[in-house]
């Protein structure tokens, strides 16, 4: 199944919320393009302004007044007469049968999952950590050809409850970070002020400006950088804010996560609110022995001294292990030998 005279064709279905479904898309479709495989990405995201490739933009199945979503508990999202549902199934459809691709690889979806297998297309599946032990995870992990989670497997049990048979397909190719990895080197004592960048991401927390005003002001001697989802706070490449910090304060989003330790900084942790338990499980991984204190709540403005103290006390070379700088190449070692496995009819 290849086009333009032997060119291998990958789809990549990019989730909407928040910003690492699309960063990894953008890594892996630069890193397969070095093997001569063309990405397409299939969204309801607008084309991202570095994409070099296909882009098909789909209709919004959220909008309106989406009912009876589940389908009766055995899927998460497939709202009954639904324009936007119809026309984006109708959409991706149309895509496998003109293009026909050797994979697709689905950042994140259940359905976009049975779509594919529904197409005979072979599908890799992005596990993303908390509790996927559900009806609709485990049908959609189950018809998944490989299945792929971006921390290290020196990590502790980010998908809790995950059966034995899905646990060992679950291939940890560790974080994946649109940045190079910069050097890891113990933190050195200060004196005078310190510096501390405030990551809120894109994909919702619970924080509000008072709380932030309210840590700046209990921490006179440090310094912060607000980098956040508001209009004028946004920084679309981090990497060299956080590079030149003494502390990262953030959410326990992969893609922020994978900023951090890419950057080596030491960090607070504070896991938000999202279905699964995603960020939960991430944080409970992270307070064993990482460079990160977790806190499940924002901290009170007298704690965040004592806070941004400890966490600038720990070693950030730990990071080192979650992001190593090769997560890019395991996952296109992954899409490249699951879509040979296929092609060759070798069993799963």
């Amino acid at each position: 199944m290849t086009r333009d005279g032997g060119t291998r064709v990958v789809g990549y279905y990019v989730h909407h919320v928040g910003s690492g479904h699309r960063h990894r898309a953008e890594v892996l479709a630069a890193r397969l393009r070095r093997d001569g495989v063309a990405v397409t990405g299939l969204s309801s995201l607008p084309r991202p302004d570095a994409w070099n490739g296909d882009w098909v933009r789909l209709p919004r199945d959220d909008d309106g007044d989406p009912r009876d979503v589940s389908g009766h508990g055995h899927l998460h999202w497939a709202p009954l007469l639904h324009d936007g549902a119809r026309s984006r199934a109708a959409a991706l459809s149309a895509w496998l049968e003109t293009a026909r691709p050797d994979l697709l690889v689905v950042d994140v979806s259940v359905e976009v999952l049975l779509l594919a297998r529904l197409h005979g297309v072979p599908a890799v599946g992005v596990v993303l950590p908390g509790r996927r032990d559900d009806r609709a995870h485990l049908l959609g992990f189950g018809v998944a050809e490989a299945l792929v989670g971006f921390w290290p497997s020196t990590a502790g049990d980010m998908t809790p409850g995950l059966p034995d048979e899905l646990r060992e397909r679950l291939v940890p190719v560790g974080a994946l970070s649109r940045h190079p990895v910069r050097p890891a080197l113990r933190s050195q004592p200060h004196v005078g002020e310190r510096t501390v960048a405030l990551m809120l991401g894109s994909g919702g927390h619970d924080i509000t400006a008072a709380d932030v005003r309210a840590a700046q002001g209990a921490t006179p001697h440090w310094e912060w950088h607000v980098l956040g989802a508001d209009p004028g706070t946004w920084v679309d490449d981090p990497s060299a804010v956080l590079a030149g910090v003494d502390v990262v304060v953030t959410h326990a989003g992969q893609n922020a996560l994978a900023e951090t330790a890419a950057a080596r900084r030491p960090a607070v942790v504070l896991p938000q609110r999202r279905p699964h338990d995603e960020q939960r499980a991430t944080g409970d991984v992270l307070a064993d022995g990482w460079p990160a204190v977790v806190h499940r709540a924002w901290p009170d403005a007298a704690e965040w001294p004592t806070v941004l103290d400890r966490a600038a006390s720990l070693d950030p070379r730990r990071w080192t292990e979650w992001c190593d700088g090769w997560a890019a190449d395991r996952f296109a070692e992954v899409v490249l030998a699951t879509g040979e496995r296929v092609r060759n009819g070798e069993p799963r």
